[in-house]
C-alpha cells in the first residue's frame, strides 16, 4: 500500500517535470479530502524579475472557475424564491436583447452555455456595453440544445445577480462565499489594490503565432476586472477550501452553501461536450466526466497570464487545485495529482507519470513524402521516427502540436502550424497558413475557384484587446480561413469562414455556431476592418 506521502513526492517530480516542459514560471497546488487540507506545493517564481518565490499564501486570478461561483449564487437566490433559473433573461434585465426565430433565452441556457450566443471577445473593458450590443447579433441555435462556450452569457448573469441583490457582484460573492467558507485570502475582483500580492503573470513574447517553451515571456497585459465571467483572486489554499465544499456536496463545517437539490442541478449533466467516445457533460459553471466508475467534478480557468484547474473526485472525496503564472498545463497536473491521490487512497500501486506524448515518433512515416503545388514543393523525411521538412537552410525538425499538427521552429515557417489533411486514413495534402500542397495519393481538384472579392480579406488583423489580440485570414483551397495563433475562448485554432447572404462569414462550418466576421473599408483593394463578433480589428499586413 502506497502513503499519500509518497503520492505527494511523485506529483511533485511530475509538477516540476511538467513546468520546464512547458516553460511555465511559477506553480502553486493544493489537495484536500473533504475533512482537510492534504498538501500544498510551491514551485518556481512568482515574478521572475525579482526571483520571489512562489509561496503559499500567493495569490493567482483564477478566471473562468469562477463561474461556479455566479452559479452557486443563483441557485441560493432560487432556493431563496428570489429568481427562477428556467425565466426568460428579459424577467430581469428588460433591456436585454438578441435577434432570435426561438424560445426566450432564459438563465438555464446561459449557467450551461446553451444559449447560442457568442463567446464575446472582450472589446470593451466593461460588461453593460458588450451586453447590451448582443441585439446587434443572431442566436444561431434553439437555446438548450447547442453547447458554444460563452464568457458573455455569464457577464449577463453577474449583472443579473446585481439586479436581483441590489449590490455589486464581487460584494454578493464575498458575503455569500467567501466569508461563510473562510476564505480569507480570496478576492472578489481584480484592482490595482491587490496588484502586489499576485503572482506576475506571464505571457508569450510573440502573441502573432504558435509558442514554443524556449519563445521568451513578458509580463502580460494588466487588466482590472470584476465580472461573473471570471475576476476572482485567491491562493491555492482558499481554492482548496471552496473544492472542499463541492467535495462535500455543498455543505461545510458551518452548515450548506448549497442545498442538496440545488447542488445537483450545478452538477447536472445539461449538456453533453467534447468527443462521443470520452463525453464530458456541462452543468453549471463545471463539468462532470465518469472516470473508471468515479464522478470527477471540475473546471478551468484562463486568465491574460493566468491558467487554473480545479478537479475532484466526488466518489473519493479527495481533489486537486493547481494554479500557474504562464503558460502550463494545470490540468495535466491537476489530474495527476487526483489520480495519485486516488490511488494511495484505495491501496493501489502508484500510477506511472504521464508522459508527453510525441505523435511524431509514433506515427512519422504517415507524414513523409513529398507535397506540391503550382508554386511550390515540400518534402517531408521520416528519419528514426523524427519528422523532418527539407529547407536550403538543412533539416528543420517539426515538433508535435496536436492530432496532425505540427510546427517548424524556423523563421520561414513559424508563423502558422503545418496541418496535414487525410482521405481516410491516408495523408494526403498539407496545409500551411495560405499555402496548400497534396501528395500523390491526392485524388480531388487543385483548381478551385472563389469570389473575385474574397482577394480584399487576406491579411493579418490586430486590436488593442489583450484578450485576442491578432489573427490571421488567408485564402486557400478555395476558402477563407481564420487563423488564431493558438486559440482562444470560443475560437478553434483554425477554421473556415462560410458566407452568408447579409455580407458576413460564420466562423466555423457548424450553422449552429454564433461567432462572425464582417470585412469592410476596402482600400485600394484590401480590407481594412475586420469586425469580429462585435470587436473591431484592423489591418497590420499581409497575410
Amino acid at each position: 500500500m502506497c502513503s499519500f506521502e509518497e503520492a505527494f513526492d511523485r506529483l511533485g517530480i511530475f509538477a516540476t517535470r511538467q513546468m520546464q516542459t512547458d516553460g511555465t514560471p511559477g506553480l502553486a497546488l493544493a489537495v484536500t479530502d473533504r475533512e482537510r487540507l492534504l498538501h500544498v506545493g510551491t514551485f518556481g517564481c512568482a515574478d521572475l524579475a525579482g526571483q520571489a518565490p512562489v509561496a503559499a499564501e500567493t495569490l493567482f486570478e483564477i478566471g473562468s472557475i469562477g463561474k461556479s461561483f455566479a452559479a452557486i449564487i443563483l441557485l441560493q437566490l432560487q432556493e431563496e424564491g428570489r429568481v427562477v433559473l428556467t425565466a426568460p433573461v428579459t424577467d430581469y434585465l428588460p433591456w436585454f436583447q438578441v435577434r432570435s426565430a426561438y424560445e426566450p433565452i432564459t438563465l438555464h441556457h446561459l449557467l450551461s452555455h446553451t444559449a447560442g450566443i457568442s463567446c464575446g471577445v472582450d472589446f470593451s473593458p466593461e460588461a453593460i456595453y458588450q451586453i447590451w450590443s448582443l441585439r446587434d447579433s443572431e442566436a444561431t441555435a434553439p437555446p438548450g440544445t447547442y453547447f458554444h462556450y460563452s464568457n458573455l452569457g455569464y457577464k449577463i448573469l453577474g449583472h443579473v445577480i446585481e439586479r436581483i441583490t441590489g449590490e455589486r457582484y464581487p460584494d454578493v460573492v464575498q458575503t455569500r462565499i467567501f466569508d461563510p467558507l473562510a476564505m480569507t485570502s480570496a478576492v472578489p475582483a481584480i484592482s490595482h489594490d491587490i496588484r502586489p500580492h499576485l503572482a506576475v503573470g506571464y505571457a508569450p513574447l510573440f502573441d502573432d503565432r504558435p509558442r514554443l517553451p524556449h519563445h521568451p515571456l513578458v509580463s502580460a497585459t494588466w487588466i482590472e476586472g470584476d465580472t461573473a465571467d471570471g475576476s476572482l483572486v485567491m491562493n491555492a489554499t482558499d481554492l482548496a477550501t471552496y473544492l472542499r465544499m463541492l467535495l462535500n456536496r455543498g455543505s461545510y463545517p458551518g452548515g450548506r452553501i448549497l442545498s442538496a437539490e440545488s447542488f445537483d442541478l450545478l452538477t447536472s449533466r445539461v449538456i453533453a461536450i467534447g468527443e462521443p467516445d470520452a463525453p464530458r457533460y456541462y452543468g453549471y459553471g463545471l463539468n462532470t466526466e465518469e472516470v473508471a466508475g468515479h464522478v470527477y467534478l471540475g473546471h478551468s480557468g484562463g486568465m491574460i497570464g493566468y491558467y487554473a484547474r480545479i478537479l475532484g473526485d466526488l466518489d473519493t472525496g479527495l481533489g486537486a487545485v493547481v494554479l500557474v503564472n504562464g503558460p502550463g498545463s494545470p490540468g495535466l497536473v491537476a489530474r495527476t495529482a487526483v489520480d495519485l491521490l486516488r490511488a494511495a487512497a484505495e491501496g493501489h500501486e502508484l500510477p506511472e507519470l504521464p508522459t508527453t506524448p510525441d505523435d511524431a515518433n509514433a506515427n512519422a512515416a504517415d507524414f513523409a513524402g513529398k507535397f506540391h503545388s503550382a508554386g511550390q514543393t515540400l518534402t517531408v523525411r521520416a528519419d528514426n521516427g523524427q519528422l523532418t521538412l527539407e529547407h536550403e537552410d538543412g533539416a528543420i525538425s517539426l515538433v508535435s502540436y496536436g492530432p496532425d499538427a505540427f510546427l517548424a521552429d524556423h523563421p520561414a515557417f513559424d508563423r502558422y502550424l503545418f496541418h496535414f489533411g487525410r482521405d481516410g486514413d491516408r495523408v494526403v495534402e498539407l496545409f500551411h497558413g495560405p499555402s496548400w500542397q497534396v501528395n500523390d495519393r491526392y485524388n480531388g481538384p487543385t483548381e478551385l475557384d472563389h469570389p473575385r472579392e474574397w482577394l480584399a480579406y487576406p491579411g493579418r488583423y490586430r486590436s488593442h484587446n489583450p484578450w485576442l489580440p491578432i489573427f490571421a485570414v488567408v485564402l486557400r483551397k478555395g476558402e477563407l480561413w481564420q487563423i488564431m495563433p493558438d486559440g482562444a475562448d470560443g475560437f478553434d485554432s483554425e477554421q473556415p469562414l462560410i458566407p452568408l447572404p447579409d455580407g458576413s462569414c460564420r466562423v466555423g462550418r457548424d450553422e449552429r455556431g454564433p461567432e462572425r466576421i464582417r470585412f469592410d473599408t476596402i482600400v485600394d483593394g484590401q480590407a481594412i476592418r475586420a469586425n469580429l463578433s462585435g470587436g473591431d480589428y484592423y489591418r497590420v499586413g499581409p497575410a
